[in-house]
């Protein structure tokens, strides 16, 4: 391999995600950071989580909403799940349920189980949605629960 195969974007962002999944959150924003400012997704979801949590860096919410609102609108489940809670929760954003339902059900499309499982206690509650228990269990049933 050649010296430019060793660097670059690439090496960046599987160097940032290895920070980031050893705790090492400093690194993970520095090597993170400019990648998410650039509009990579798996950056931009991994820097909301630092920035909403001020992990290795200053608790930005407005920075983290942005970051998890680009990187799900590009399409990356994990990001969309994640928005769903920030607008189930309130955290970093306005609580909105029926956003929060909306996000979720993009993650669940791509296959995400945990975000079919939020459907399916959503429904149970009654929490955005009207309470629907067998659509509850129809949830729980995509996400693999035979009895829930």
């Amino acid at each position: 391999m050649s010296e430019q195969d060793m660097s670059g974007p690439d090496m960046e962002l599987g160097s940032g995600i290895a920070a980031f999944e050893a705790r090492d959150f400093t690194t993970a924003a520095r090597l993170l950071g400019p990648l998410a400012d650039a509009g990579n997704p798996e950056a931009q979801y991994r820097m909301a989580i630092v920035m909403q949590n001020g992990l290795g860096t200053v608790r930005n919410e407005l920075q983290s909403f942005g970051y998890m609102k680009a990187a799900a609108e590009a399409g990356l489940g994990l990001a969309q799940h994640g928005l769903g809670f920030m607008y189930m929760q309130g955290e970093c954003v306005d609580q909105d349920p029926k956003k929060a339902i909306a996000w979720f059900e993009k993650a669940a499309e791509q296959g995400l189980q945990g975000a079919m499982t939020t459907i399916g206690m959503m429904y149970r509650e009654g929490n955005g949605v009207a309470r629907d228990e067998e659509k509850a269990r129809e949830w729980f049933r995509k996400a693999g629960f035979d009895e829930v």
